[in-house]
């Protein structure tokens, strides 16, 4: 995969477009895990929400960059 992409003619890293990707994927993640109600046992929700961005967008890193 090429390390830079052009949108709209301006060069963008892959890696933004990725996180951007997973950004997205962690936000319908959450909203699942909201759902069904996990976020009463976790100690701190906000430090969870963090660390499953990294979790999910270094997985989607480490596919694509593979």
């Amino acid at each position: 995969m090429p390390r830079d992409t052009a949108i709209l003619e301006a060069y963008v890293p892959t890696i933004l477009l990725l996180f951007i990707a997973g950004a997205m994927a962690t936000w319908v993640i959450d909203r699942l895990l909201a759902m069904t109600g996990l976020y009463r046992v976790v100690w701190h929700p906000s430090l969870f929400r963090a660390s499953l961005l990294v979790c999910v967008c270094s997985v989607i890193g480490l596919v694509v960059y593979r």
